[in-house]
């Protein structure tokens, strides 16, 4: 699945949603379905500065390809890191790189975030990309 399919898919499930209550579940319910980062991998080597929360992000190449996993002691941020990890996981680190992630914005998640958790999702972002550049290097 492309990226941008990834997106179109998770902005699907956010549109059966008209009250932001249900949609926050719908993001609690993508961290709960995601899989557990191993607790050895949860130090501050792999912390995300800028984050309100703790949040911890680990990538690796995989036959081209980069992995990434994450964790947070946030539930709703363990939601947002799960739908990144689901987006831009599994690319090549250029797809990675010149990715639009428009799904951010169509589902409205910006409007419905304080400014310090926004702070937080481009911190994310931004180390995520980095993950890729590195890896790709």
């Amino acid at each position: 699945m492309s990226i941008n399919e990834a997106q179109d898919q998770i902005i699907e499930e956010f549109s059966e949603f008209d009250q932001w209550m249900d949609r926050y579940q719908l993001i609690i319910d993508y961290g709960k379905a995601m899989k557990p980062m191993p607790a050895a991998d949860k130090i501050d080597r792999n912390k995300i500065d800028g984050c309100q929360s703790t949040v911890w992000f680990t990538a690796k190449m995989v036959d081209g390809k980069v992995i990434y996993q994450g964790d947070s002691d946030a539930i709703l941020v363990k939601g947002i890191v799960a739908m990144l990890v689901e987006v831009l996981s599994g690319h090549t680190p250029k797809e990675i790189v010149d990715a639009d992630l428009y799904f951010i914005d169509d589902i409205q998640l910006r409007e419905h975030l304080s400014p310090t958790r926004n702070n937080g999702v481009v911190a994310m972002l931004h180390q995520m990309r980095l993950f890729a550049l590195a890896l790709g290097a």
